[in-house]
């Protein structure tokens, strides 16, 4: 290639990054500045100093580290579960159907998530409550005597995030596992080996990369989730976006909400990277 050539190439290589760059840095890269400028900072008009009482007053008051704690171990529940019921989903439409099935098993799939995920909310809002359709089946079949509440309980709050990130863990799975060499499995089949030696030895270490990078995106999703914990969970959720969420919006203390917003991305930042470094993977590797 001459030199006029190579220059015309970067250039429109640059011409089509310029976009993404601005993206990056006007509506993720600058507002985040602003949020940890903002964190630093006092909230008294009078004496606008930098300070660490925003800071402070998280691990002193318990209701937030013990709301931070709570929500990070909910997080990690609700990634395992939505792991375990995916493995086998996506195993299910990239091997064990008919191409052509698999494909429409995965717009099945993709369905639900075209509408909102308020919208999807309370539609288990609906079939959960105590005048809801699943109550309205039991009374009729004479299971119950009265209407069962199945709402505002921590099982419910963590069936309703593990149904809503359930995609964003089969998707990676499903791509990954399409790349699994069959006559691998079949080989370990004929050898004697039983389903559980195959799936640990073959299609586990075989999908490391799809899992670690469904585990991160379920994570971040769940653990930043405001929905799902409010209107589930009820007034008991006692979820940190929801700490954060008063401290915008109903206290209008945005120095302090900046502040539980920065070690909210710390919480994430440090899970992810401890993470990558127990699977002895690199970001760049999951990514792709």
């Amino acid at each position: 290639m001459t030199a006029t050539g190579m220059k015309q190439s970067r250039l429109a290589f640059w011409i089509f990054l310029a976009p993404v760059l601005g993206w990056l840095l006007l509506l993720i890269v600058l507002p985040h500045l602003d949020m940890l400028y903002m964190s630093f900072r006092s909230g008294n008009f009078s004496d606008p100093g930098w300070t660490l009482a925003n800071y402070r007053t998280f691990f002193e008051e318990p209701i937030y580290w013990l709301t931070f704690v709570r929500t990070a171990t909910y997080a990690v529940v609700t990634t395992l579960f939505t792991l375990v019921i995916g493995l086998p989903v996506a195993f299910y439409i990239a091997k064990v159907v008919r191409p052509r099935l698999s494909g429409a098993l995965m717009v099945l799939l993709l369905l639900p998530f075209w509408v909102s995920e308020l919208v999807r909310v309370y539609g288990w809002m609906i079939l959960l409550r105590e005048s809801g359709v699943i109550n309205y089946f039991l009374l009729k079949a004479g299971i119950i005597d009265t209407p069962i509440e199945m709402l505002y309980n921590d099982a419910t709050m963590i069936m309703g995030l593990v149904y809503t990130s359930m995609l964003f863990m089969v998707v990676p799975l499903v791509s990954v596992m399409e790349s699994l060499d069959d006559s691998l499995v079949e080989a370990a089949y004929d050898l004697g080996a039983g389903k559980l030696c195959i799936w640990r030895t073959i299609i586990i270490p075989h999908a490391k990369p799809g899992i670690t990078s469904g585990c991160i995106v379920v994570f971040m999703l769940s653990l930043g989730n405001y929905l799902t914990p409010n209107l589930m969970g009820g007034k008991n959720s006692l979820w940190f976006t929801e700490q954060i969420y008063n401290q915008f919006i109903a206290s209008f203390n945005w120095n302090q909400g900046s502040a539980f917003g920065f070690l909210l991305l710390a919480l994430s930042s440090g899970i992810v990277w401890a993470g990558l470094k127990l699977t002895r993977q690199k970001l760049g590797e999951v990514a792709s």
